[in-house]
């Protein structure tokens, strides 16, 4: 099965590599009492003897609470429901002098909705101008787009400047003047000031302003439940779901969120399966050989694991495939070999990259689909166009036979090995270089779909987790997998990338508790060593597993309804594999392709 001593020829285990008041208008009306504007004319009721307190901890101010509620009908459209809400309860949503700036506001009465503001009772003074400030800036654009040039600059000298807010905005609005008037829409725009529903967003800039008690703040009870659930997702210590959290019960998620039954067996390759890694759609798997081949699985609407096609070509052992970022085409990566370059749909090989006199070891995408890289034999990487011209070559003090590496989503940083035990940052904008040095050997890494974090692989049978946001800083430590002379890949998965999953030379597959570094599941079924796991980015409860006993596994929830498949390819179709059990149906595949 080869190793990893440096003695060894390079073999699979050398790869290691708004507002409410939107729908406000005159020709709806409830009532006489009903107003239009959140607020009401009715007769407040008396609370007769209403608890102050609401909730069984006693910690919810009741009119506080009627009034979110309240807020939230009127945002959500149902006025009529709101305007009986408070006259119910006889709590209203906003004062009568609140509800009289409000419609002052909409109407573009601007000199009396700044006197309004001022008898609010508003004890602080940045607030007071802060709010006056957006109604006044109002009016000078208003008055612009009506052509009142005058009325405006009056506006901006003797009303905006005095009230010494916002310097570098009231510089802006003064460049707006002296703009042609073909100028002035665009400088609207530039400003923020869009003239459709002008007035209804700045009623909602207003509330940002103005204290909770005298507006009550823009979908505050959405807001509100949405903390909840957060509170409770966070709490949910094996949150996997992928239902969505219901308001009508507390969450939790159990171990059966977990995949950690066999629902599939792939038996296509002939020989030990080395790689393999979901699209990034999560619609297809890709897997490599030591038998030259790589194979495309499609991931059908039941999400049974369908084979696409047969990759072959290689003339010696595939060491990893990389998914383009569109998904739609592939590489693969023959054993100090070359790179060969498929269309998905097709299966059809597209391009060939080699480099005379050496071997290529590793390969990926840049993240604009429109460049490759790859790890050569004499420890450089090179980058390449997709025609096959070299645009780069770095060659650097590299010493290791892993040529893992990984690209960042915006192409700036690359990561790889600079030598057995160091991993090299580099940024290629700045030219910046950062190392996370580790005590022991590396065989394999692993990038967060965030970039910021690396889950490196040691030889001493341990996982690192390193956060490299800033300066590289080790976080977590995962152990209890076994690895003494394979290289053993390792993967991020689950919901949020809650958890890590990795192969095992015990023929087992090992989930960690991202967060707390606990073993949750151990998953047994191989019966050889198990390479590299897979977990669907798009499918939380799919993960993919590649063993030296020529087959892959597909695991799934232990609660799932569907029997386990077993895909092959041999003559009859069925899958030959001694450690299966159960007589769950068997898939029948003839190799054939399909569409």
């Amino acid at each position: 099965m080869g190793g990893f001593e440096d003695d060894e020829p390079p073999s699979k285990r050398a790869k290691a590599s708004s507002v409410e008041s939107a729908n406000l208008s005159d020709s709806f009306c409830y009532s006489k009492s009903t107003n239009p504007l959140g607020g009401t004319m009715a007769r407040p009721l008396t609370s007769q003897g209403k608890e102050v307190m609401v909730g069984s901890k006693g910690v919810i101010k009741r009119d506080e609470f009627v009034r979110i509620i309240t807020k939230a009908l009127y945002t959500l459209g149902y006025e009529k429901s709101g305007a009986v809400l408070e006259e119910e309860s006889g709590i209203t949503l906003h004062s009568p002098s609140v509800n009289l700036f409000r419609k002052q506001v909409l109407d573009g009465n601007w000199d009396n909705a700044v006197s309004t503001l001022n008898k609010l009772g508003l004890l602080d003074e940045s607030i007071v101008k802060s709010a006056a400030f957006l109604l006044l800036e109002q009016k000078f654009f208003e008055l612009l787009r009506n052509d009142n040039l005058m009325g405006a600059i009056k506006t901006l000298r003797s009303e905006i400047s005095p009230l010494g807010v916002n310097r570098k905005r009231v510089h802006e609005m003064s460049s707006t003047i002296i703009s042609s008037p073909q100028n002035v829409l665009l400088g609207f725009s530039k400003l923020g000031i869009e003239s459709s529903n002008s007035r209804l967003k700045l009623l909602e800039e207003l509330q940002k302003v103005l204290p909770p008690t005298v507006m009550v703040p823009e979908r505050r009870l959405e807001n509100l439940v949405e903390q909840a659930l957060t509170v409770q997702r966070e709490a949910c210590y094996l949150h996997n779901s992928i239902d969505g959290l219901s308001l009508y019960i507390d969450h939790h998620c159990g171990r059966d969120q977990i995949p950690s039954r066999t629902l599939q067996v792939l038996c296509a390759h002939h020989d030990e399966v080395w790689f393999l890694q979901f699209s990034n759609n999560g619609k297809y798997l890709a897997s490599a050989s030591n038998d030259k081949s790589a194979i495309i699985w499609k991931v059908d609407e039941d999400g049974e694991l369908l084979l696409k096609h047969i990759l072959t070509g290689h003339e010696k052992p595939v060491m990893m495939v990389a998914w383009s970022p569109d998904d739609s085409q592939l590489l693969t990566c023959g054993m100090e070999e070359a790179i060969r370059r498929w269309d998905v749909e097709s299966g059809e090989c597209i391009h060939v990259y080699e480099k005379p006199g050496l071997g290529l070891m590793s390969c990926g995408w840049f993240p604009d689909g429109k460049q490759i890289l790859s790890g050569l034999s004499d420890q450089s990487l090179c980058l390449w166009d997709l025609d096959g011209k070299e645009a780069d070559c770095w060659k650097g003090q590299r010493s290791s036979k892993t040529l893992d590496f990984a690209v960042a989503k915006d192409g700036k940083l690359i990561i790889s090995m600079n030598r057995d035990c160091t991993i090299l940052l580099f940024n290629r904008d700045t030219k910046q270089e950062r190392l996370i040095e580790e005590d022991n050997t590396i065989t394999s890494f692993s990038l967060s779909a965030d970039g910021d974090f690396l889950l490196v692989n040691l030889m001493t049978e341990e996982i690192h987790l390193w956060n490299i946001r800033n300066d590289p800083i080790r976080c977590k430590r995962y152990t209890g997998h076994k690895r003494s002379r394979f290289v053993i890949r390792s993967c991020f998965g689950g919901s949020e990338q809650s958890f890590i999953a990795s192969g095992s030379e015990d023929s087992k597959v090992y989930i960690w508790h991202r967060a707390t570094g606990d073993v949750i599941e151990t998953l047994s079924g191989h019966s050889g060593a198990v390479n590299c796991v897979s977990w669907n980015p798009t499918n939380p409860h799919m993960l993919a597993s590649a063993s030296d006993d020529h087959t892959i596994r597909i695991w799934g929830l232990k609660k799932a309804s569907m029997k386990r498949k077993d895909v092959g390819s041999s003559s009859n179709g069925t899958c030959m594999n001694g450690s299966a059990n159960g007589n769950g149906f068997v898939h029948q595949c003839n190799g054939s392709h399909i569409k």
